[in-house]
């Protein structure tokens, strides 16, 4: 199969549509089952090459949730805690597999944001995998290949509509990329740059060390930049990342984006939001939605009366600023990656604030010495990569 027709492209009026090799090879999928669009497929391809390089990096099976050409969340397996698996909604699972994990912590994370995602898988989806998939609101998911078990269960998810891609992988594109803008060409050498070690090794702080599961948090941040739209930062803990900023003009607002999410990833693993009384005619969705509302600023639209009997089967209390910012200082161990310089020191201390202990951006700012003294004002340890991540 040289091309794939689409129903439309980004929007149904923007037609024909398809993918397609210019070279005249074979393209390196297969659709297994649905009929995915032009954004889909975009997610689709970003994804894929995020989670190849995760399970490069770092060894472990990698999951990404996408949404509109940009990670809502990005994990590598590692087991899941009593506490995440709560609020992730996989209590009712034992012994998940790594793979599973991966996409638990990659969909959990920001779950508002991984409403309708299209998933990426870096290995083989298995029967635990397929089965969390199933019971999720998701245009699609793409793997190097499916269980027979898992293909399955997919293929029943939309009434057999549900969109199934399989990677060849070991399909390497060429070293030039090209597309089109307002009908002209731009040509470019693919962003190839490999995110290890050695990449993190200029330490510019006063701290000079840090755990090697901080080293991996930093690596799987900075890959995860390179697959969002620019600006970006993102916020990585145990192997996943909690809070992704993209495509923000300003970095700063960037950074506040990115450390909201990452600071409603750590205010859902309180135990007043664990313990919310809910009624169990709503959905999950509806309860990521009233979570949300209830730790935020417009926490009475919940728990208004007539709001939270709709949602609860008793009134909860206020979750009170002064609690919800002395369980935010429990945080600690943070990891922040930015796909560019830091341009003043008001990123770093909004980063203080979401427990950040070890960051890595590019530096080259002309205020690099105001953001190093404030990293060593709160004993971060930071390094310079060098390198931009910028993506569009």
């Amino acid at each position: 199969m040289n091309e794939f027709a689409l129903k439309y492209g980004c929007n149904p009026n923007q037609k024909p549509s398809r993918i397609y090799m210019a070279d005249g090879s074979e393209l390196p999928i297969k659709v297994l089952s649905g009929r995915p669009g032009y954004i889909n497929f975009l997610d689709a391809f970003n994804g894929w090459q995020l989670v190849r390089e995760l399970k490069e990096a770092t060894g472990l099976p990698a999951a990404t949730s996408f949404k509109h050409v940009s990670p809502a969340g990005a994990a590598v397996g590692l087991p899941l805690d009593e506490t995440l698996a709560k609020i992730y909604w996989v209590e009712d699972y034992e012994n998940l597999s790594p793979l599973a994990c991966a996409y638990a912590r990659a969909r959990g994370a920001d779950r508002m944001s991984s409403f309708g995602d299209f998933i990426s898988l870096s290995d083989v989806c298995d029967k635990d995998t397929a089965l969390l998939i199933k019971r999720e609101v998701s245009d699609g998911v793409i793997a190097p290949g499916y269980t027979e078990e898992a293909l399955a269960i997919l293929k029943e998810k939309k009434k057999g509509n549900y969109n199934v891609i399989q990677i060849d992988e070991n399909y390497r594109p060429e070293p030039i990329e090209r597309k089109q803008v307002y009908g002209i060409t731009f040509e470019q050498g693919r962003q190839e740059l490999k995110i290890d070690d050695a990449l993190m090794s200029d330490f510019v702080t006063e701290k000079k060390e840090i755990p090697a599961e901080a080293a991996m948090d930093l690596k799987i941040a900075l890959i995860t930049l390179k697959y969002t739209q620019s600006n970006s930062v993102c916020f990585v803990k145990g192997g996943q990342a909690i809070g992704i900023g993209a495509g923000q003009q300003s970095r700063v607002h960037c950074t506040r984006l990115a450390g909201q999410k990452a600071d409603n990833w750590f205010l859902r693993q309180c135990p007043k939001v664990l313990n919310l009384p809910f009624s169990d005619k709503i959905t999950r969705a509806e309860r990521d939605n009233a979570i949300d509302v209830y730790i935020g600023a417009e926490y009475m639209d919940v728990l208004a009366d007539g709001a939270w009997q709709k949602i609860f089967t008793e009134k909860p209390e206020v979750f009170t600023a002064e609690e919800k910012r002395a369980w935010l200082d429990q945080m600690q161990g943070v990891a922040l990656g930015s796909d560019a310089f830091f341009p003043f020191s008001d990123n770093i201390e909004r980063a203080h604030k979401s427990g950040v202990a070890y960051i890595a951006e590019p530096g080259g700012s002309v205020r690099d010495e105001d953001v190093i003294a404030t990293c060593n004002k709160y004993g971060m340890a930071m390094v310079f990569t060098g390198i931009r991540l910028f993506h569009h």
